[in-house]
C-alpha cells in the first residue's frame, strides 16, 4: 500500500486548483468570429469537401455570394484573401486563377495574406499558391480547392 505525505497532497491540490482554471481559459467559447468561420454549422462561407482524404474536393455548400472579384484584383505570382467569403484567390501564372478555402487546416484561423505563398499568422502555416499544398508550418493538410470560372474580367468561385 502506498501513502502520500501531507506535502504531496497539498501540492497535488494546488496543481489541480491552478490547472483546471487554466485549461478552462484555453477552451473555445464560440465567441471568436475567426474560429466560427471554420465551423460549417455556423458559417455561410463555402466549405470544401471533407470526404476525400486530401481535402481538395469540390465545395459541399453554395459558392461564395456576391462575386465581384476582378482579374485585375489578383496579382500574378500572388493572390488575395476575400475575408467575407473565407476564400483565397491566386494567380500562380498569368491568366491561371485558383481558389482555396481561407481557413487554415491547422487551427481554423483565417489566413492573413498572400505573397508568393498563402500565409497564416496564427501559427506560421504556409501554403502553395499553385495547389494549396502545405509548404511550411504545422498545418496537417492542404487547403481545400474550389472551382474557378473566369468570364471576361470577372472571377467566379464555385
Amino acid at each position: 500500500m502506498s501513502t502520500i505525505s501531507r506535502r504531496q497532497a497539498i501540492t497535488g491540490a494546488a496543481t489541480v486548483g491552478v490547472g483546471v482554471p487554466l485549461l478552462a481559459a484555453c477552451g473555445d467559447d464560440g465567441s471568436d468570429p475567426k474560429a466560427d468561420a471554420s465551423d460549417p454549422a455556423t458559417s455561410s462561407a463555402p466549405q470544401p469537401s471533407t470526404d476525400a482524404p486530401s481535402d481538395t474536393g469540390a465545395p459541399t455548400s453554395d459558392p461564395p455570394a456576391g462575386g465581384g472579384i476582378s482579374t485585375s484584383d489578383v496579382p500574378v505570382g500572388g493572390g488575395i484573401v476575400v475575408v467575407e467569403e473565407s476564400v483565397v484567390v491566386t494567380q500562380p501564372t498569368e491568366g491561371e486563377f485558383k481558389a482555396f478555402t481561407a481557413v487554415c487546416t491547422h487551427a481554423g484561423c483565417l489566413v492573413a495574406r498572400v505573397s508568393t505563398e498563402i500565409e497564416c499568422d496564427c501559427h506560421g502555416s504556409r501554403y502553395s499558391i499553385e495547389d494549396g499544398s502545405v509548404v511550411g508550418g504545422p498545418a496537417p493538410t492542404p487547403l481545400g480547392e474550389f472551382t474557378v470560372t473566369v468570364s471576361g474580367d470577372q472571377i467566379t468561385v464555385e
